[in-house]
């Protein structure tokens, strides 16, 4: 498995269609989600992502400060295939770039609420009522890194 980390300038054609058709396929196929995914965020993120020779199998990008939050947060995270461990890899991928590349002191994230324990186990923490966005209950956590 290859991990690949790249600011959105840095992304070939190939690979940005890759991210946004596994994105359609997670996020508006399979949750059955209508919703405007390509966001200028894209721009403005670190784009992280797990592959072999069939393809992108996590994903997930680093967004800078100010952009969503006055802190770094991390945005579309996606495994194709779930239970095999790769979520909790990309998401400490995730942190780490937060960490070193953006000097980050807080992550913060909205969260799909059913995925609360998930996020727990990398250390963030429930900071908000449940709340919906895009037709799905979402919840605001946040991870300290200091």
């Amino acid at each position: 498995m290859e991990l690949v980390v790249k600011r959105f300038e840095e992304l070939s054609l190939e690979e940005l269609y890759e991210i946004l058709k596994v994105r359609a396929e997670v996020f508006i196929v399979e949750q059955n989600c209508v919703y405007q995914d390509v966001d200028d965020k894209d721009k403005h993120s670190y784009h992280v992502y797990l592959k072999d020779d069939t393809g992108i199998k996590a994903y997930l990008r680093v967004i800078d400060k100010g952009v969503s939050f006055e802190d770094v947060s991390i945005g579309r995270v996606l495994t194709v295939n779930r239970g095999c461990g790769l979520g909790k890899r990309i998401m400490l991928e995730g942190i780490k770039i937060a960490k070193e590349k953006m000097n980050a002191e807080r992550i913060i994230i909205e969260a799909q609420s059913y995925a609360k324990e998930f996020y727990e186990k990398v250390g963030f923490k429930q900071v908000s009522d449940d709340f919906m966005m895009d037709g799905i209950l979402h919840i605001k956590m946040v991870l300290d890194l200091t």
